[in-house]
C-alpha cells in the first residue's frame, strides 16, 4: 500500500508529531527469504576443496592436487626443477635448501649461514646455484649437498638468478640494481657487470627463446630486455611498483605479475625498517597476515565494476607482452597479492599463485578468469612446470604440492557463512546442475562454525529440494560434494544453490522521542509516490530504485509543538503508528489516532485542554505480517506542556505624563508557563523589547514599570504585548494626550 503524505492542517493552534529525518521505502517483511548464491563473487567467499569456479559461477572437479612435501618451515621464497624432475626449495628464516624427489621423498640438501635463500637455478650440469639475504652471496652446490661460494658481490641483497644458453649465470641484486653475468673459465668463476640500472632491485629474472636476458624491477616496474650482448632495452614500464616474476611463453609472449606498493610494501616478518623503507625483503615476498585476511573479507563485498585495464585501485596485476612488444592486461586486484606466475602448458594464458587462500587462478589470454584449485596454505609463492605436471610452492607452511591435467574423484565447497541477523526457522535448499551432487546444511549462532554449531546434515541428494533439519539459529552454511560420474552421470557440475528460511519477527521499537521548539510546526513535503501495484505485486520495491521520503516542512505554526520519534524494526516491515495522550494526573490513555502510514500526525492543540500530557507512541508491524501475528513496541514522551491561553495583561494606575517624559506600568501573568518577553510599540512604530522590574523574565508574573521618552504634542498610543513560553502572546494599549 502506497504511502499517504498529506494531511488536514487546521487553522489554528496543532500539536505535530513527526519524523524529520529521511527513511529509505523498504518493504522486506517477516517473510520467506531465499538465499541465493550463484554468482562467482559469492562463489569466491566460500571455500573450494578439490573444486574449480569458473569465470561464469560454475562449480567442477579440480584438477587433483597431491601435497609431495612439507618442509616444516614457514616460507619457501625460491624454488627450481632439474632434468630429472627434482624439485629445489629455497626457505626463510633458516635458509635452508631442500631437494624433493619427483617420488615426493625429500630431504635437507644445504644449511646456508645467511637468513633467507631467496634465489635459485639449476646449472647446466645439474648443479643448483642459491642466492641468499642478506648480505647475500651465491652458492654452488653439488649433487653431493657440497657447497661453495661461486660469486660474492658487495651487494647486500641477491633477489634473482637465471641460467644463460651459454651456461653462464646472471645474477640480480639489490640495493644498486645491478646485474651481474658470472661465467665458469679455468674452473674459476669469473664475474663482470652486465647491466648497471638505475632502480634499486632486480627482482625476477628470466631467459627467453632468444636468449634475451629478461629482468624485473623495483620501485619502477620494469621489465628489461638485455640482449646476449648486453644492449638493455626498455620493453614494458607498468604503473605498479614491483615487477615480481616473468614467464616466457612458447608463442613468444611474456606473462608478468606486477604488484603495487600497497602489496609491495607489506613487509614479511624478520625485515628490518631500513629493508622496510628501500623496498627490500626476501623476495620482496608479501606473506598472509591478519591484515591480508582482513583485506580478503574486505573483498566480499561486490566491487564496482570496471575494465581490468584500470590499475588505479590494484594490488596486483597479471600482464602479457606480446612479441610485438603491445601489452594487455589480463587480470588484476584491489585486494588479492598475485605472486608467481607460469604460462599454462595448455597454450592458452597463465597460471597465478596468490594470497588469496592460496589459491591458483587460470587467466587465459582474453581475460576470462577460473580459480583453478585451492590450497591449504596461505600463499602459492611459486610456480614451476615440469612435462605435464605443475609444482606449486606455498608458504605459511613451506610446502610443495603437485598437480596435473586428471580432476580429483570427489571435491567440495563450503558456502560463506549467512548472517541472517535473527534466529530463523530453515526451509527448504536446492540447487541447479548435473552429475553427483549432495548438498549438506549447519547452523549455529556464533558468527563462525565452533563446536557450538550443529553437525552438517545428511546429504540432500535431490538437487530439486530439501527440507533442512538443523535447528532454528541466526547462521547458516551449506556445503556441496561433487563426486566424478560413474554410469554414464556424467561430469558433475554446480551453477547455484538456493536456501528459505524464515527470520522471527522481532517487534519494531521507538528509539527515541524528541520536541521541538514550540510554534515551530512540520507540513508534509511533495513526495514522489510509489507505485502501488509494486507493493501488490509482492516485489521488493528496491528492485525498482530506493523511493526517498524527504522531510517534512518546517513553518510557524501558533501554539504548535512538534513531537519527533525515530523508530527501528529489525525485521525491515513496514510499520504504522497509533497515537495516545492522557493528562498528567491520569492513567488512561486515549487514542488520538491509529493506523497511521506517514511519517507524522498534526492534531488542533486547542481541542485540548491546557495542562501537562504525557504521549504515547505505538509502532506495529502489522502491515507485512500475516493476521495475528503482528507485534509492536511503544515510547512514552516526556510531559508535554499545552498552553493555548494567553498571558494576561492589566496596566496598573494611571499613565503619568510630565512634559516629554511618560511613565506606564504593566503587570503580564500567565496562568500555566511563565512569561518569556515583552515588547512595546508608540504610536505604531517597531516593536522594542522591554525588561522587567527584576531584569530577568522567567517567572509567572511580571512587572513592567517603562518610563519613556515621547516628544511631541497631542494624542499618543503605548501598545504593550508579552509572551508566554509556548508563544501566546497577550496585549493591550494605552492612549494619553499631551
Amino acid at each position: 500500500m502506497p504511502l499517504n503524505f498529506f494531511h488536514f492542517f487546521a487553522s489554528r493552534s496543532f500539536l505535530l508529531l513527526s519524523i524529520a529525518f529521511l527513511i529509505p521505502f523498504t518493504v522486506i517483511a517477516v517473510e520467506p527469504v531465499t538465499w541465493t548464491t550463484n554468482t562467482r563473487a559469492e562463489l569466491l567467499r566460500g571455500d573450494a576443496l578439490g573444486v574449480s569456479i569458473s569465470d561464469t559461477g560454475a562449480i567442477t572437479l579440480a584438477p587433483k592436487l597431491e601435497q609431495l612435501y612439507n618442509t616444516e618451515q614457514a616460507y619457501i621464497w625460491s624454488s627450481a626443477i632439474d632434468a630429472a624432475g627434482n624439485v629445489y626449495l629455497g626457505t626463510g628464516h633458516d635458509g635452508k635448501i631442500f631437494k624433493v624427489g619427483s617420488d615426493g621423498h625429500g630431504a635437507l640438501l644445504y644449511d646456508a649461514p645467511e637468513l633467507d635463500v631467496t634465489a635459485l637455478a639449476v646449472a647446466s650440469d645439474g648443479s643448483l646455484f642459491a642466492g641468499t639475504s642478506p648480505d647475500g652471496k651465491v652458492y654452488k652446490i653439488g649433487v653431493d649437498g657440497k657447497a661453495e661460494v661461486y660469486f660474492d658481490p658487495a651487494d647486500k641483497y641477491i633477489w634473482s638468478l637465471a641460467v644463460m644458453k651459454d651456461g653462464s649465470l646472471a645474477v640480480g641484486t639489490g640495493d644498486s640494481g645491478k646485474i651481474y653475468r658470472v661465467k665458469a673459465k679455468d674452473a674459476k668463476p669469473d664475474s663482470s657487470l652486465l647491466a648497471d640500472t638505475t632502480e634499486t632491485n632486480i627482482i625476477s629474472l628470466a631467459v627467453d627463446l632468444q636468449d634475451n636476458l629478461l629482468a624485473g624491477t623495483d620501485p619502477g616496474g620494469i621489465v628489461l630486455r638485455i640482449s646476449p650482448e648486453g644492449k638493455t632495452f626498455a620493453l614494458f614500464d607498468s604503473s605498479l611498483r614491483e615487477i615480481h616474476s616473468i614467464s616466457p611463453a612458447a608463442d613468444g609472449s611474456l606473462y608478468v605479475v606486477g604488484l603495487s606498493d600497497s602489496a609491495a610494501g607489506a613487509r614479511a616478518p624478520g625485515a628490518t625498517a631500513g629493508e622496510g623503507a628501500s623496498g627490500t625483503t626476501p623476495a620482496a615476498t608479501t606473506v598472509l597476515t591478519a591484515s591480508d585476511e582482513s583485506s580478503s573479507a574486505a573483498s566480499q563485498s561486490p566491487p564496482p565494476v570496471k575494465s581490468r585495464s584500470d590499475l588505479s585501485n590494484a594490488k596486483s596485476a597479471v600482464f602479457r607482452i606480446l612479441p610485438d612488444g603491445g601489452t594487455d592486461v589480463l587480470w588484476n586486484s584491489s585486494t588479492v597479492n598475485a605472486f608467481s606466475v607460469i604460462a599454462n602448458p595448455s597454450g592458452n594464458g597463465a597460471l597465478v599463485g596468490t594470497s588469496d587462500k592460496g589459491r591458483i587462478y587460470s587467466v587465459s589470454n582474453d581475460g576470462r578468469d577460473t580459480l583453478l584449485l585451492q590450497t591449504t596454505e596461505g600463499q602459492v609463492s611459486v610456480l614451476q612446470v615440469h612435462g605435464s605436471q605443475i609444482y606449486a610452492a606455498s608458504s605459511n607452511q613451506g610446502k610443495l604440492a603437485r598437480f596435473g591435467a586428471a580432476p580429483f574423484e570427489t571435491g567440495t565447497f563450503e558456502s560463506a557463512i549467512r548472517d541472517t541477523k535473527l534466529v530463523s526457522s530453515w526451509g527448504r535448499i536446492w540447487g541447479r546442475g548435473q552429475g553427483r551432487i549432495e548438498l549438506q546444511t549447519r547452523t549455529g549462532n556464533s558468527s563462525s562454525p565452533d563446536p557450538t554449531w550443529s553437525e552438517w546434515s545428511p546429504a540432500y541428494s535431490d538437487l530439486k529440494g530439501a527440507q533442512i533439519v538443523n535447528p532454528r539459529a541466526r547462521f547458516i552454511q551449506w556445503r556441496a560434494t561433487l563426486k566424478a560420474g560413474t554410469g554414464g552421470s556424467g561430469v558433475p557440475s554446480l551453477e547455484g544453490v538456493n536456501v528459505a528460511y524464515l527470520p522471527r519477527n522481532v517487534a519494531p521499537e521507538i528509539l527515541v522521542m524528541t520536541f521541538l521548539p514550540p510554534g515551530v510546526g512540520l507540513q508534509p513535503a511533495i513526495q514522489v509516490q510509489a507505485d502501488p501495484n509494486i507493493e501488490a505485486s509482492g516485489l521488493d520495491p528496491n528492485l525498482f530504485g530506493i523511493q526517498t521520503q524527504a522531510p517534512p516542512r518546517k513553518v510557524y505554526q501558533r501554539g504548535a509543538k512538534s513531537l519527533q520519534w525515530q523508530s527501528e524494526d529489525r525485521n525491515g516491515d513496514a510499520l504504522e503508528f497509533s497515537l495516545y495522550y492522557r493528562s498528567l494526573n491520569e492513567s488512561l490513555f486515549r487514542l488520538l489516532k491509529d493506523k497511521i502510514r506517514d511519517n507524522f500526525y498534526t492534531i488542533d492543540g486547542s481541542t485540548l485542554p491546557d495542562g501537562k500530557y504525557i504521549f504515547k507512541v505505538v509502532a506495529s508491524d502489522a502491515p507485512d505480517n500475516p493476521l495475528g501475528q503482528s507485534l509492536s513496541g511503544e515510547r512514552l514522551s516526556e510531559p508535554v506542556e499545552i498552553d493555548n491561553t494567553p498571558p494576561e495583561i492589566r496596566q496598573l494606575g494611571a499613565t503619568q505624563v510630565s512634559g516629554d517624559s511618560v511613565k506606564v506600568v504593566f503587570d503580564a501573568e500567565d496562568a500555566t508557563g511563565i512569561i518569556k518577553k515583552a515588547e512595546i510599540s508608540i504610536d505604531g512604530g517597531l516593536w522594542r523589547a522591554v525588561a522587567p522590574d527584576d531584569g530577568i523574565a522567567d517567572s509567572p508574573k511580571e512587572r513592567y514599570s517603562l518610563n519613556l521618552q515621547i516628544p511631541g504634542q497631542g494624542e499618543h498610543t503605548v501598545s504593550f504585548r508579552a509572551f508566554d513560553t509556548s508563544g501566546n502572546a497577550g496585549s493591550t494599549r494605552v492612549t494619553f494626550k499631551k
